[in-house]
């Protein structure tokens, strides 16, 4: 019996998603099987360097720092609930920071909070309008901690790059616009759905 087994899918998950925003794979795969080769049109950004801010530190949070870790990406996270002393949050050499400060340096935000009444809806449109334009946001945690309008408008003014979202506040979602956006990667909350994790 493996307890943590459940959260390494997730964090799995959550890193392969990121990587999918940065190197535009799901596009370039649409692309090439209709007929194109279009590599300028598919230009990328290297995880290397970059800031992943981590919105949650629990266990699915730290699980995916250190995976990131190894991509040399520089770490920080909001949690107000996490001990800044964790050994966790010494053995993945995270930043403990406020959210503004996270969604303001942030190249790719990662969500692993909960849903509760201090988290329903915490993502808004003023919430996006604080990362960077070429910054991706990536949901694995609660649809409904997300608005998912304000994203949308977010998205379709470009004040960030594009989303990946493998939950939502209703499942299964009705069609959204989200479905027609080419920065945008949808999975139906397959997060834990391992052979693994479902063991």
């Amino acid at each position: 019996f493996t307890p943590t087994q459940n959260a390494i899918s997730v964090a799995e998950l959550t890193v392969g998603l990121i990587l999918a925003l940065a190197r535009k794979i799901p596009a370039a795969d649409r692309h090439v099987k209709g007929g194109g080769w279009n590599r300028q049109a598919h230009t990328g950004v290297e995880l290397y360097g970059k800031t992943l801010g981590l919105a949650g530190f629990g266990r699915i949070g730290f699980l995916t720092a250190m995976r990131a870790r190894a991509f040399g990406m520089n770490l920080i996270a909001y949690d107000p609930y996490i001990d800044p002393d964790a050994p966790t949050v010494a053995e993945a050499r995270v930043q403990l920071v406020g959210l503004d400060e996270l969604l303001c340096a942030s190249d790719f935000v990662t969500c692993h909070l909960p849903s509760s009444q201090e988290t329903r809806g915490m993502f808004t449109y003023d919430r996006f309008c604080q990362m960077k334009p070429s910054a991706f946001f990536i949901n694995v945690a609660r649809g409904d901690v997300v608005d998912e309008p304000g994203l949308v408008h977010s998205l379709q003014e470009r004040k960030i790059a594009g989303a990946a979202l493998d939950v939502r506040a209703i499942e299964p979602p009705e069609r959204t616009a989200l479905c027609d956006m080419e920065n945008v990667i949808l999975t139906p909350h397959v997060g834990a759905f391992t052979e693994e994790g479902q063991h």
